[in-house]
């Protein structure tokens, strides 16, 4: 995704949360959370990247994710094996039956939830649940089979 966003020639751009120069390594977790939590309250939506160890990382990606759904911030959970759903057995608990959109590690398929998402999450049923799916028609339209 960071080579998406540095090729002139390429239509994606995202800010990185996690860019917290110059914070080091030697920062203590309640400083990463501190700097975590500002970026957030000014972000208009997050993507978690979902692989093989997604669910397994405690340490910030659940924190995030739950300050993301407690900020109301609209998720978008990218399947890096290319479902085009959510895949209960790699995603994390805490948003697999949240109102989080599942896209594929496609460029056009994220870019078009990053466009979209956030006005669907917005106009929602403060109480609706459930992942979110684009269909077959979406996904023709972007050229994704």
């Amino acid at each position: 995704m960071k080579g998406w966003k540095t090729n002139d020639n390429v239509d994606f751009d995202f800010h990185d949360a996690h860019d917290l120069k110059p914070l080091t390594e030697r920062a203590g977790d309640e400083t990463v959370k501190r700097r975590l939590r500002e970026r957030f309250a000014n972000a208009k939506q997050v993507i978690v990247v979902i692989g093989e160890s997604t669910k397994n990382l405690y340490r910030f990606v659940r924190w995030e994710l739950q300050i993301a759904l407690e900020l109301n911030i609209p998720i978008v959970a990218v399947n890096l094996n290319g479902l085009k759903q959510c895949d209960n057995d790699l995603c994390p608990a805490i948003i697999r039956d949240e109102y989080v959109v599942h896209v594929p590690f496609k460029r056009s398929a994220i870019k078009y939830a990053l466009d979209n998402f956030p006005g669907e999450h917005a106009k929602r049923d403060s109480g609706e649940k459930g992942s979110r799916v684009y269909g077959k028609a979406v996904y023709e339209k972007l050229g994704i089979d």
